[in-house]
């Protein structure tokens, strides 16, 4: 069952170095308290997993965090570039860093063939494109009822997920509202999951139409953390800052001014400092 805990805590309790990790979000309640926690921590040796890795990554990238990374686009979301992804790729700095890229397709496929405790994901893809030349983990398998030439890709099994949602219960129960990308299949599909929420509640009632229950059995900690999404946003709680996107452009591009925002802002800062950005209602 869930543990209700600090995110401190809940770093420490659930990610080790070496971990293949996956910190989703589709634009939306992207976790990034949760990715500061961890720069913080000195986490090493990840092997990052994402669909979309933007910012975030870039942070956790450039901070000598990761090994590795498995994703589907990756990029400053309307500005361009994530320059410390492309630096550790480009001159390996602070350290090389190991790729595979595959389709959205195949990602959300072997993020629902890990929730369903699968070896890997068959989808109808890549014909005619090139990614199978470059990432063997890319495979053709035969269907034994019609024969028909399908892709295949291993499923994704993290050892950590980690999340944001709008609400949890006092039992650990989350609901995520809005878009929700492939967070609920990351959460069932890992060894262990860590959810950060903007609100702890009596109850979670009542759910949007389009909403999502997560049980508090398939995850390990819930962590109070208003605010944990900027710049990405929290519907119905803040809005994406487009002005900070489009300032880590500059933030980014140069080593020594990461170094300098990454050291006051993350070295120097905790998760309360994202509080400040709740209450302008997306």
């Amino acid at each position: 069952m869930a543990r209700l805990c600090s995110l401190s805590q809940a770093i420490e309790e659930n990610l080790r170095d070496g971990d293949s990790v996956a910190l989703e979000g589709f634009t939306h309640l992207i976790p990034y308290a949760a990715g500061h926690e961890i720069i913080r921590q000195g986490r090493k040796n990840l092997f990052l997993i994402r669909m979309t890795p933007d910012i975030i990554y870039d942070q956790l990238i450039g901070a000598g965090a990761a090994r590795g990374m498995k994703f589907s686009w990756g990029g400053n979301p309307g500005v361009g570039s994530l320059h410390r992804f492309r630096d550790a790729v480009e001159n390996q700095w602070p350290r090389p860093l190991e790729i595979e890229e595959h389709s959205h397709a195949a990602m959300a496929n072997a993020y629902e063939a890990g929730a369903a405790n699968l070896p890997f994901a068959v989808l109808r893809g890549y014909i005619g494109a090139d990614l199978p030349k470059v990432n063997a983990n890319i495979r053709n398998i035969t269907c034994p009822f019609t024969g028909e030439v399908l892709a295949a890709v291993p499923s994704i099994r993290p050892d950590v997920s980690v999340i944001h949602a709008q609400r949890a219960d006092r039992q650990g129960n989350v609901l995520i509202e809005g878009i929700v990308g492939v967070q609920k299949e990351a959460v069932l599909a890992a060894k262990r999951s860590i959810v950060t929420v903007e609100e702890i509640v009596d109850e979670l009632n009542p759910p949007s139409p389009n909403s999502v229950v997560l049980p508090s059995w398939a995850i390990n900690s819930v962590v109070h953390v208003p605010g944990g999404a900027f710049p990405s946003y929290a519907h119905g709680y803040y809005k994406r800052s487009n002005s900070f996107y489009i300032a880590w452009d500059r933030i980014a591009r140069e080593r020594d001014s990461f170094q300098a925002w990454l050291n006051q802002n993350v070295m120097n800062g905790g998760p309360e400092d994202f509080s400040r950005h709740i209450g302008h209602a997306a």
